[in-house]
Parts: structure tokens; sequence; C-alpha cells
């Protein structure tokens, strides 16, 4: 696409076009949440990195011959874990997932070639939702590429940090949103925090259900003081190799 890489930004014609120009339009749905990430980060912390990572994906398709436009983000998915924290809006799956079906239908319906889903939210039921709306939309006869950093294979290419779980508005998730936005990190909050090295797989392994179980009673885990926006542009990088491949793989 040679319009502009962010789809609603567009006229219907440019859309049109890229759809009848030859190469397959690839849709790329950035999946986050509205919801508590530490004193430090904003609200919209999970929809920054989807979006940036469809931003540094979009030339790397474009380069491979496909045609690419971000989608309007979904800012409200299930984000029961961080429910108790005033300002997260928590959204039932089935909701969720009704949703990208309508959505998919309808990116088919005009001759789109593949929806991907760029997903930086890993609260279990939102990660379960995409799974299975991937699932349902290549029943449609969509091609989806959902690369699920939460598959061991995937995690493996990102940070120790959050390798080991503790990376929720972390170092991890902190050195992202400095990349992208750090006209919205609290700087002042971030170089206050402690350590909080509990690990948000064990507790979820363990049967915890909120935040607070996990042992997050602030909304972080991790090591928010030792983020920087040099770490996160390298794993947005690799998010945005991921993307790709999971493009090709669903486009054969």
């Amino acid at each position: 696409m040679t319009t502009r890489a962010t789809f609603a930004e567009n006229p219907w014609t440019a859309i049109r076009d890229a759809i009848v120009s030859g190469k397959p339009v690839v849709a790329i749905l950035p999946c986050g949440a509205t919801e508590a990430h530490g004193p430090h980060l904003p609200l919209n912390t999970d929809v920054i990195i989807s979006e940036s990572m469809a931003v540094v994906a979009v030339p790397l398709l474009h380069a491979r011959g496909y045609a690419a436009a971000i989608l309007p983000p979904l800012a409200y998915m299930p984000a029961n874990y961080a429910e108790a924290f005033a300002g997260t809006i928590t959204i039932g799956a089935a909701t969720a997932k009704a949703l990208i079906l309508d959505i998919a239908r309808s990116l088919k319906a005009q001759g789109v070639a593949c929806l991907a889903l760029a997903n930086s939210h890993f609260d279990p039921a939102n990660v379960a939702v995409l799974r299975e709306a991937s699932k349902e939309v290549a029943e449609l006869g969509l091609p989806v590429a959902f690369p699920d950093f939460t598959r061991r294979k995937l995690a493996q290419t990102l940070t120790e940090e959050f390798q080991s779980g503790a990376c929720h508005a972390g170092q991890y998730e902190t050195s992202l949103v400095m990349a992208a936005r750090p006209d919205l990190v609290d700087e002042a909050a971030r170089r206050t925090l402690s350590d909080n090295p509990s690990s948000l797989t064990e507790a979820f392994a363990k049967g915890a259900r909120t935040f607070h179980d996990a042992g997050g009673p602030d909304a972080y885990f991790g090591y928010p003081r030792n983020a920087t926006a040099e770490e996160g542009m390298r794993s947005y990088a690799i998010m945005a190799e991921a993307l790709v491949a999971a493009v090709k793989g669903a486009l054969g």
C-alpha cells in the first residue's frame, strides 16, 4: 500500500485500490487493553505497544511484497486480573471474540488477504480469546497471523524479564513505552519503584486470579527502574519480525 499505513486515515478509494493492486493486503489489528500498569505507565500501555509493533512491521511487510495497513486498535479486552484497580475496563470474552469475528468477516468480504493480530496484552483470558478467534477466523476462510508471545518458542526471543513472567509494567514493558511514547512515562514515579520479582506466570499456575493475589499490589511486576528506550527498540524489532513471519506463514 502506497497510502497511509494507518487504515482509518485513508479514504475508502485508497483501500479499494490496494485490494485490487495484485499485492496481498494485510490488515494488522493491534490488540491491547485499558488497564492498570503500575503508578508510572499509562492505562493504554498495551495499546501503545501493540500499535508500535505494527508500525515497525509495516515497512518490513512492504519490503516483502505485501500491502499493509494498521486497523484502529482494540482498546477494550478481557482484563480480569487488573479489574480491582481504578481505570481498568474489562469486557467479556464472548464480546471480545464476537468483535474480532465481525471485523474479520468485513475484511474478508472486501478482499483483504490476511488479518494479523499484534497483541501485547497477556491476561490469560485475553490470550484465550485471541487463540479461539484466530481458529474461527481461519475457518471463515480468512488467513490469520497471530504471533503468540506466550508460546515458549516466541517467548524465548524476548528479554530475560519477559521470560521470567515478572513483566507487567516492569523493565520489558516500560522500555517499550519509553521507546514509543516517553512523554507518557512518569519518570519521577518510575525511579522510586522497588523491584518486584514476583512471576505472574508462576502465580497464574498456582491459581492466582488478581494482581494482588499474584504479588503486585501496585499493578506492576519486574524491574521498571532498569528500563531503557534502547531495550524497547530492540524488542520492537524482534516482535515486528515475528509478526512478519506469522503473515508469511499464514499466506504461504
